[in-house]
């Protein structure tokens, strides 16, 4: 193999598989219908003017078998007036007019032959187009549900772009809850060590101690000042109990 052949069929491999990625296969489809279409018109306008000849033709031979009546009519009247010179003149043209019939009928039947061959031509044709049309519609009707699936099964399993940048989202806020949460965490552990201050609260941390130890050691001879009350409402009860 040369090698001009070799880059003549590199270049063609490249060629049809751009064809194959640019090329919508619906539009193709329709345009293949198309030109089945334009081709049927065509054939129907030659069939049209094959079969103008044929009526020409037929037209000519009638005339034709009419000149040849009426010259064979022509010659009996004059051989009954003992006119046998325009007798012989007039089967003359009978005779001009029925090789000129002969012709005409040979060319004639050439023409039928041919317009019977485009009408043939054109029931299969067009049962053809309407065959073609049929399965078009089919495929583009399969085609269309295949992109759709595809389009959803894309979305479903976040292949899909739309699927995708929604995902993308999610895990940036997620991403970004996550970051809040620990630097509210990290906050509340600074407020809570003195590190920060807030800023409506104007005691010194020293004294934020002593709050929460009062507030502690409060908690603490309240709950055991409850403990107390119910221990002795409690005995109270059961000395009731027992003077009973």
């Amino acid at each position: 193999m040369s090698i001009f052949k070799r880059a003549a069929e590199i270049l063609e491999g490249k060629v049809n598989h751009f064809l194959d990625n640019a090329e919508d296969p619906a539009e193709a489809l329709d345009l293949s219908y198309e030109k089945m279409v334009a081709n049927l018109q065509d054939t129907k306008r030659h069939l049209a003017d094959v079969v103008t000849e044929r009526v020409s033709l037929e037209n000519q031979i009638a005339q034709a078998q009419k000149a040849s009546d009426k010259a064979d009519a022509d010659a009996r009247m004059a051989l009954g007036a003992n006119r046998e010179d325009l007798a012989r003149a007039e089967l003359a043209q009978k005779q001009s007019e029925l090789q000129k019939i002969a012709s005409l009928k040979e060319a004639h039947d050439t023409v039928a032959a041919q317009a019977q061959k485009l009408t043939d031509y054109e029931n299969k044709l067009q049962d053809h187009i309407e065959q073609f049309r049929t399965q078009k519609e089919v495929t583009k009707s399969e085609m269309t549900a295949a992109q759709a699936e595809v389009k959803v099964s894309e979305s479903l399993t976040g292949i899909g772009k739309g699927m995708d940048e929604a995902g993308d989202a999610m895990r940036r806020a997620q991403g970004r809850t996550q970051h809040m949460e620990a630097k509210a965490a990290a906050m509340d552990g600074l407020m809570e060590s003195g590190a920060l201050n807030d800023p409506l609260d104007s005691r010194r941390q020293i004294e934020k101690e002593l709050d929460k130890v009062r507030a502690t050691s409060g908690v603490d001879d309240d709950l055991a000042k409850l403990k107390a009350e119910m221990a002795k409402d409690k005995g109270t009860s059961g000395s009731g109990a027992s003077s009973s």
